[in-house]
């Protein structure tokens, strides 16, 4: 009967006893060649070439690629890990400016305020420190922790810094209100250092956005008063002890009656920044300016 199985109307087929004949027949040839010949090597090598390679060359990559990505992650660690103690020691540095900045300006204002003193060492002082102010951009009104308990009285006068601030308008038993000169309502008798020409120094909260508070009053028919004379509380003040420094003149104009003149002077105190202040534990009797 022939191997081959066909039948009208049915499919071609081998038997399976053929099939493995010839099966055993090409692996007998395989054999042969390879211990005869060498192209069964070239031919593993060649798929060895083209297979495996490009396979053990994807994995060595994705190894590498592995291995950097991992050490790539262990340096951010360690990278944020050094910037979180940089940022504290950052911070710590920045609270200790801080600290240092503050003590550099109370070490200012306490050294103008000796320097004040010993410049008006004829009043007897006592020291207070600003402890609350009114609404606003400067000190015009504000509060100091020190009141009747410590001898402080309405009127007694209070300085910082260079010069002048006001006087005491209120007091209590451990606290007193100070309205200083640059508050809308404030008039002070002044006079020119260098000749003692008489004016009135006025408050005004809007001039002082400029930096300077009005002046009027001013007799000065042989001109001599310039730019820049020392203005000092006068004499004939109610309210005010005399040759208190109230500021500098920084402008200066002739009144339309031809007899005084107007201005503007530059207050001695920074109302903008008033910590500690000194009070002169005097009083000079009389009505208001």
């Amino acid at each position: 009967m022939s191997p081959v199985i066909q039948q009208k109307g049915e499919k071609f087929t081998f038997t399976s006893k053929y099939l493995l004949f010839i099966l055993t027949i090409l692996c007998t040839v395989l054999m042969i060649l390879c211990y005869t010949t060498s192209f069964m090597g070239s031919a593993l090598n060649y798929a060895v070439g083209f297979i495996v390679t490009p396979f053990e060359k994807g994995i060595s990559e994705t190894g590498y690629y592995l291995a950097n990505r991992t050490e790539q992650i262990a340096t951010i660690k360690d990278l944020l890990a050094q910037n979180e103690e940089l940022q504290a020691r950052v911070d710590e540095l920045t609270t200790e400016n801080t600290l240092l900045q503050q003590d550099k300006y109370e070490l200012i204002s306490l050294r103008e305020l000796y320097n004040l003193d010993n410049e008006y060492s004829s009043y007897e002082m006592t020291g207070a420190r600003v402890i609350a102010r009114d609404a606003g951009n400067w000190y015009s009104t504000f509060v100091i922790d020190k009141g009747s308990s410590d001898g402080i009285e309405v009127d007694m006068n209070v300085m910082a810094g260079g010069g002048l601030v006001g006087r005491v308008t209120a007091v209590g038993a451990h606290w007193a209100r100070v309205k200083s000169i640059i508050e809308d309502d404030s008039n002070v008798s002044a006079q020119i250092l260098s000749n003692s020409d008489t004016l009135i120094v006025s408050g005004s909260l809007e001039m002082y956005a400029d930096g300077v508070i009005p002046f009027s009053q001013l007799v000065d028919s042989d001109d001599e008063v310039h730019l820049g004379d020392k203005v000092v509380t006068s004499n004939i003040s109610d309210k005010y002890l005399p040759g208190i420094l109230i500021g500098y003149i920084d402008s200066i104009s002739a009144d339309t009656n031809n007899i005084t003149k107007s201005g503007t002077v530059t207050p001695a105190v920074d109302f903008e920044h008033i910590s500690d202040v000194l009070v002169i534990m005097k009083l000079k009797p009389g009505t208001d300016d």
